[in-house]
């Protein structure tokens, strides 16, 4: 059971305790509920407690950061030599089984990528100050500047959508804590500058498992741009990896808060380590419990939706999906049968053939990753046909005249005609938010405060 703890352990904030906690605090904290402040205040305090118990490898003085987050960087970039040398001597990929494995990996790990930079968004309230300069350049560059291109956000759900797998019905609840964070000092970066500064320093890192999967990802037909995106922009040359590194600097205090402040920006670093990572992600995936675990979720909704002509094993489709459990029997029968032929082509299976095509009897009852996990139960050992590698290809620059009947971008324009441009820019931050700034309306919001910012300093 995932509950929000203290030390002691005693279940507290946001008022939940159940399975659902952390999905539901993120949903509330993304929808901007009425207590949406109050709950991430006392949400984060509690995950801050639980993070003061994790180890911390942080140098012992901030004068050495820079030199730490670069022999990190030469560290990831030597693991990673020995991983291209293991693949090209023949090696089998390391982290994702067959493409559905990776759809996996893309779906649990969405809560935190579609609300990516969302601890940043404070920073917007400091445009003014060039301390925060760092901190807030690296927000609008997660937002892609307005460029819908580039906007990290956009870019994920456009690869969540191209392979059907953004459905959450079968995400764990752990699955949702780096998200919430990430939310929650949205709501109060005011309360815990030193926390924000100390989680973007960890968070813009660059991280093994965000090469491995790149190359991975491509290797299975697999679009890796989002993830070769952050490679790019988050290295500790000149990227995000360095601003965090001369934020922090920036920021420290000259007097006697100095270490204080410092020892607040540890524990903010250690909250990355909460939740499920994703290496955990990619470590916890069994192809044989996914597909029963699917099913299952699909029993229900289909247990009264199956004529009784057809017999499986003595047993009527809606006999088998009448009561939990079964899925696994229900599956055995049908590969006796001969309904499900494992290990070889999934299109010389009769149960493929019900469910894929546009003639198939049960066309649109499963999504692409539900799909996928299906193919390769399915295929097993089998090996098709070589998957082609991905190449990303550029979308051309959404305009603003792509939208001109937006409703949202429309009504923006117009309560933008004739303001100061100092007003314009207040008007504009809350359309850079985790919720909007993806959408029409906020593509030209960020385009236009960062042309306004630019202006105004």
């Amino acid at each position: 059971m995932s509950v929000f703890k203290t030390l002691s352990g005693t279940p507290t904030s946001p008022g939940q305790c159940d399975d659902d906690a952390y999905r539901e605090l993120y949903t509330a904290l993304y929808n901007d509920a009425p207590d949406a402040h109050a709950r991430a205040e006392a949400f984060l305090r509690d995950q801050l407690s639980l993070a003061a118990e994790l180890p911390c490898d942080l140098p012992e003085a901030p004068e050495q950061l820079t030199a730490w987050a670069e022999q990190r960087c030469a560290d990831v970039a030597s693991e990673y030599a020995g991983y291209l040398a293991k693949r090209k001597q023949g090696g089998e990929r390391e982290y994702f089984e067959n493409k559905a494995h990776a759809l996996y990996f893309l779906q649990r790990v969405a809560p935190t990528k579609v609300v990516d930079g969302a601890w940043l968004e404070g920073m917007l309230n400091h445009w003014q100050d060039l301390r925060f300069d760092g901190l807030l350049t690296t927000y609008l560059e997660e937002l892609g500047k307005g460029d819908p291109r580039q906007n990290h956000v956009l870019i994920y759900r456009k690869l969540l959508a191209e392979h059907d797998c953004d459905d959450q019905q079968g995400l764990d609840d752990e699955h949702f804590v780096q998200g919430a964070i990430q939310l929650a000092f949205a709501r109060c970066s005011a309360e815990f500058l030193p926390e924000v500064i100390g989680y973007n320093l960890g968070y813009e890192q660059l991280p093994l498992h965000l090469l491995i999967s790149a190359y991975e990802l491509r290797e299975l037909g697999i679009d890796p741009y989002y993830f070769t995106l952050h490679v790019t922009i988050d290295n500790v040359s000149s990227g995000h990896g360095r601003k965090a590194v001369e934020a922090l600097l920036d920021l420290l205090p000259l007097d006697e808060g100095r270490a204080a402040f410092f020892q607040r920006v540890a524990l903010g670093y250690r909250l990355n380590e909460l939740g499920v990572g994703s290496t955990a992600v990619i470590k916890g995936f069994d192809l044989q419990r996914e597909v029963v675990a699917m099913l299952e979720r699909k029993r229900e909704f289909g247990q009264h939706m199956h004529s009784d002509y057809c017999k499986v094993d003595g047993q009527t489709v809606s006999q088998w999906l009448s009561s939990p459990g079964k899925i696994a029997q229900f599956l055995g029968a049908m590969e006796r049968m001969g309904w499900i032929k494992r290990h070889g082509p999934p299109q010389d299976s009769r149960f493929w053939q019900l469910i894929e095509g546009g003639t198939a009897a049960m066309f649109g009852v499963f999504d692409g990753y539900e799909k996928q996990l299906i193919h390769d139960w399915i295929a097993g050992d089998w090996q098709g046909p070589r998957q082609r590698p991905a190449v990303h290809r550029d979308q051309p620059h959404q305009a603003d005249e792509v939208a001109p009947t937006d409703p949202e971008l429309k009504s923006l324009q117009d309560n933008l005609l004739g303001q100061p441009p100092a007003r314009a820019l207040e008007l504009l931050m809350p359309w850079l938010s985790a919720q909007r700034h993806h959408r029409p309306a906020g593509l030209f919001a960020t385009r236009r405060f960062v042309e306004l910012r630019t202006r105004l300093r």
